[in-house]
C-alpha cells in the first residue's frame, strides 16, 4: 500500500506573501476528504512549523488519513513578508491557505484548524466555512494571560472571534491546556473554561480538556501522550 507522501513547497497567496508549506497527503486510494491545518507558536520567540508538539499532532492526523498542512507564517524560515504585531495579517494568510487548498481539492468536506499557543489566536480568527464543509477548531495552550502583549493589545478582537465561534451552531471547538502552564495559571484557565461553558448564546459543540502536569510546551512524554489521546478521541 502506498503510504502518505509529504512535500515541501512555496505557496503564493492572494495576501501577497509566499509561505513555506509542508503538505502530507494520504494514500490517494483512500479518497480522503479531510484537511487539517496546523499553526505554530509565536514567530517572535522562534515558533515555526517544525515545533515538536505540532509534529506529534501531524503524525496522529496522518494516521487518521487527513491531508495535513503545516506552514511557516510570514517572515519565518523561507516564508516571505514580515510578522505582524497584531496577528491580523496572519489570520488573513490562514484563510487564504485554506481557500487555496479547497479550490485545488473541492472534494474536501471536513476542515480542522489547529493552533498552538500564539497559533491558537490565529486559528480562532478563521470562520466557520459553508454548510457543506464541517469546520472544527482545536486551540492548544491558548495564551490567555499574555494575549494582549502578543496582539498589540487587540484582546477584544480575539475575544470576539472566539465568542463568534462559540455561538455558531455549526462550530466544533476543543480547548486543551495544561495545569502547569508557565504563562497562564491553572486557576485563571479554569475560570476561563467555566466562563466559556456559560457563554450567553453558546451553540457550538464545546469541549475543554485540562491535562494534569502538562506545561505550555508539552515537553514530557506523559503530557504529549495525553495531548495525543485527547485530540484522537475528540476527532473520532
Amino acid at each position: 500500500m502506498v503510504m502518505s507522501v509529504q512535500t515541501e513547497e512555496s505557496m503564493p497567496l492572494s495576501t501577497g506573501v509566499t509561505l513555506q508549506v509542508a503538505i502530507c497527503s494520504p494514500n490517494p486510494t483512500l479518497n480522503s476528504t479531510k484537511l487539517a491545518v496546523l499553526l505554530h507558536p509565536w514567530s517572535w520567540l522562534g515558533g515555526n512549523m517544525n515545533d515538536p508538539s505540532l509534529k506529534v499532532l501531524a503524525r496522529l492526523l496522518q494516521n487518521k488519513n487527513y491531508h495535513v498542512i503545516r506552514y511557516n507564517s510570514r517572515g519565518v524560515g523561507k516564508s516571505s513578508g514580515w510578522p505582524s504585531l497584531t496577528g491580523k495579517a496572519e489570520g488573513e494568510d490562514l484563510k487564504a491557505v485554506v481557500q487555496k487548498f479547497l479550490a485545488e481539492k473541492p472534494e474536501i468536506d471536513n476542515v480542522t484548524i489547529i493552533g498552538y499557543s500564539h497559533g491558537s489566536l490565529i486559528a480562532s480568527l478563521h470562520p466557520i466555512l459553508n454548510s457543506n464543509v464541517k469546520t472544527s477548531h482545536i486551540l492548544l495552550s491558548y495564551p490567555l494571560s499574555p494575549r494582549g502583549l502578543l496582539t498589540m493589545f487587540h484582546t477584544d478582537t480575539y475575544a470576539s472571534a472566539l465568542h463568534d465561534l462559540m455561538c455558531n451552531p455549526e462550530s466544533r471547538l476543543l480547548i486543551i491546556y495544561g495545569d502547569k502552564d508557565e504563562f497562564t495559571s491553572k486557576s485563571k484557565y479554569d475560570d476561563w473554561a467555566d466562563a466559556c461553558r456559560r457563554t450567553d448564546g453558546l451553540k457550538a459543540k464545546l469541549d475543554v480538556v485540562r491535562v494534569t502536569d502538562a506545561n505550555h510546551f508539552w515537553q514530557s512524554h506523559d503530557a504529549r501522550s495525553a495531548l495525543e489521546q485527547a485530540v484522537d478521541s475528540w476527532l473520532s
